[in-house]
């Protein structure tokens, strides 16, 4: 099957490739989970009791907890929408150090929105479970959604935490991995040490003295034996 060269083109493309990074893929999920939460507790999540027209959290009647699951899934999704422009600007970036610091801001920021959530989910779960049954008409659906995305969140964020964690990792500079390279092509460059051997011996043959000879102390050599001198007869 013939691709066309566009589609071919379209593929490779930055845009394409930055929307098939799995970090890229986390930050949609969380960006949506973030939506689902502020728009179930923000249109359905005050209600009025039939004896009463004032609204009232249906978490419990606890203004407390549909602020603080509004209020954090408004940040959340800002702070996906920041990340998601960083993110396409990061293989532009030359700076090591501005690029460490990004990641590791990434990375700490994913664990504080995983804790949030966390701390969250344990607060509406807990509200809803104490609200009386039938207490509202409406917005048992809202509230349960809410909760259940809470939870999803939790998870997609922890999964952004790792993926922070590895790039953080992967592209972690090492002082001195330059000058250690350097140091093997040197090594790698010198002669063997047989090649050296071969190279500095010295030729021996019978009107040549040898270095090792000619290196020895002269007390160190040989003793020569004592000569035996003729007298002449008288």
């Amino acid at each position: 099957m013939h691709i066309p060269e566009s589609l071919q083109d379209l593929a490779s493309s930055e845009a394409v490739q930055l929307l098939r990074r799995p970090k890229t893929i986390t930050r949609v999920f969380e960006g949506v989970f973030s939506l689902i939460i502020f728009s179930s507790l923000l249109t359905d999540g005050y209600q009025n009791k039939m004896e009463s027209p004032q609204l009232h959290c249906i978490l419990n009647s606890n203004n407390v907890a549909c602020s603080f699951a509004v209020v954090a899934s408004f940040l959340a999704f800002l702070s996906c929408l920041a990340f998601l422009v960083l993110d396409t600007q990061e293989t532009h970036i030359a700076d090591t150090r501005f690029k460490t610091a990004f990641q590791l801001l990434d990375l700490i920021l994913a664990v504080l929105w995983a804790v949030v959530w966390f701390v969250g989910f344990c607060f509406l779960a807990n509200q809803w479970q104490h609200s009386p049954p039938k207490a509202f008409l409406l917005g048992s659906s809202s509230a349960q959604a809410a909760i259940a995305f809470t939870f999803f969140s939790i998870l997609v964020w922890i999964f952004q935490a790792y993926l922070a964690f590895q790039d953080l990792r992967n592209d972690a500079p090492v002082p001195y991995k330059r000058s250690l390279d350097e140091g093997g092509m040197v090594l790698t460059t010198l002669p063997s040490p047989s090649a050296t051997s071969s190279v500095n011996m010295p030729t021996t043959g019978p009107n040549s003295l040898s270095y090792a000879s000619s290196a020895l102390s002269p007390c160190l050599t040989a003793p020569k034996a004592p000569r035996l001198a003729m007298m002449p007869d008288n």
